[in-house]
């Protein structure tokens, strides 16, 4: 029982078995009532880590079939709902860009993106920022995973350079030299990118499909039209901000681009299967722009990739198999947007949103709007995944909002990257934070102080810059 905490175990089965026992309230179908105990109960699990995030999945999936909260007296209907997540487009969308990712990664595509920005762009610490963030930028649209985008390309580059300029983990008198900045740099740069498209980070699709199941319909292309502008003025402020708040000792780093340059000479000409991973990058990402045009959604874009890697060579059958971040992620995926479909199809969101949204009636949605933001934002510091708070309560707030008359779309894509721009507060707030804390680069105090700022920073650009870009695209 290595893997189960049985102390925060025990905390979420208290609080499954208090919400299922507390009288349903007028309005609330009994079932959905229970449905909302065990969701509750594996939300809290997740964060808590009471169990691996798939365990916790699996439990839950098995309470709803075992209880037939989803159809009650019937048992084989009860078990299809259970596994409906399975089916979803959405999940498996996620499931497939993971595969695609490894792409990336196998053929050191990424990493010579990564070099050559620093080969251009290095000779300053404030250059070398925006070099590593710029390859996180490009990689974003094709790499699901923004913690496997971090660890696996980014963060690794990070750290030797700067181990190379001196700065060492295990000499903190040496960090501010240049690691402390690029850390929240690299760090904060990789929310930002991955809010900024759909396919970016695993949370996206989430608030996409609970947004549709609402009657609000997201593309991948209205995303990333709604973001762009907001997403790369943050991109840009980003590093001139903390170099303004948060200095680096060193300002010149004119070995940096050297060193890039000796890392790609080791790697070579860029292979054959490189070139392959670029013409199915491009690919992708016309069948993700333009794909309704031809009636091709985002997951089949997918698969079409994906198939082109594995008849070119660039991924083998045993590379999909073995890829357990997108196994792990459709398991754990697929019983979180179950729960939150039907809690929404069986009237508890939306009783709660009517509920909510009554007491708000007397406000514009002009007032309500940055209400049901801010709120929904700060409540990140209980949350140690943006999936998690998603899963939670994106509906709830998005319906509040669309009962007071804020605009809908605008409304669903702001909800969607609040947690992951939120995940800039704490050290645990985001997949790819305890990777970046960890090299001990940055403290505690120091990460959570630069953290509320940066997202005092990050809402006052999406509210000003993004609600002037928004009038101008139609959304409100």
């Amino acid at each position: 029982m290595k893997e189960i905490n049985l102390k925060s175990f025990a905390i979420t089965l208290v609080v499954g078995l208090i919400i299922w026992f507390i009288p349903v309230p007028d309005g609330v179908k009994p079932n959905a009532w229970h449905l909302l105990a065990i969701f509750v109960a594996t939300i809290v699990g997740i964060i808590l880590k009471a169990a691996p995030m798939g365990t916790m999945a699996m439990l839950g999936i098995t309470l709803c079939a075992a209880t037939q909260v989803l159809a009650p007296g019937k048992p084989i209907d009860a078990i299809k709902n259970a596994l409906s997540g399975f089916g979803n487009s959405t999940i498996w969308l996620i499931g497939l860009a993971f595969f695609i990712a490894r792409g990336f990664i196998k053929t050191g595509l990424g990493n010579r993106l990564a070099y050559n920005f620093i080969k251009l762009f290095g000779k300053s610490t404030l250059g070398l920022a925006y070099g590593l963030n710029t390859a996180d930028l490009i990689l974003a649209p094709a790499i699901p995973s923004n913690t496997a985008r971090a660890g696996g390309v980014i963060f690794p580059i990070m750290q030797s350079i700067a181990v190379n300029m001196g700065s060492e983990p295990n000499k903190p008198e040496t960090h501010r030299k240049i690691g402390a900045f690029l850390t929240l740099s690299s760090y904060n740069a990789n929310m930002i990118t991955s809010v900024m498209f759909l396919t970016a980070t695993a949370s996206n699709p989430m608030a996409q499909k609970f947004a549709h199941d609402l009657g609000v319909n997201i593309t991948w292309g209205s995303w990333a039209m709604a973001a762009a502008i907001p997403g790369l003025v943050c991109f840009l402020l980003v590093p001139l901000f903390l170099y303004k708040f948060y200095p680096p000792e060193l300002k010149q780093t004119k070995e940096a681009p050297a060193m890039a340059a000796a890392k790609l000479k080791e790697m070579g000409k860029i292979s054959l299967q490189e070139w392959l991973m670029v013409a199915t990058f491009i690919i992708l990402l016309v069948l993700w722009i333009f794909g309704n045009l031809m009636s091709i959604d985002a997951t089949t874009g997918a698969l079409i990739g994906l198939c082109i890697l594995l008849l070119c060579g660039v991924l083998t059958w045993e590379d999909v198999k073995s890829e357990k971040g997108a196994w792990d992620t459709i398991v754990w995926f697929s019983a979180l947007v179950m729960m939150g479909s039907y809690l929404n199809s069986l009237g508890l969101i939306g009783w709660f949103g009517h509920l909510v949204g009554g007491s708000m009636r007397q406000f514009s949605w002009q007032l309500a709007f940055p209400l049901i933001i801010l709120v929904y934002s700060y409540c990140h510091y209980m949350f140690a995944s943006a999936t998690a708070q998603v899963a939670a309560m994106y509906s709830v707030f998005l319906a509040v909002g669309i009962a007071v008359g804020v605009p809908p779309v605008m409304l669903a894509i702001f909800l969607g990257a609040c947690p992951t721009l939120m995940g800039s507060l704490t050290h645990y707030g985001h997949g790819p934070a305890p990777i970046f804390f960890g090299s001990t680069y940055v403290d505690m105090k120091d990460w959570w102080k630069q953290g509320f700022l940066m997202s005092v920073l990050f809402l006052l650009v999406w509210f000003i810059v993004g609600g002037l870009w928004w009038k101008v695209i139609g959304l409100w």
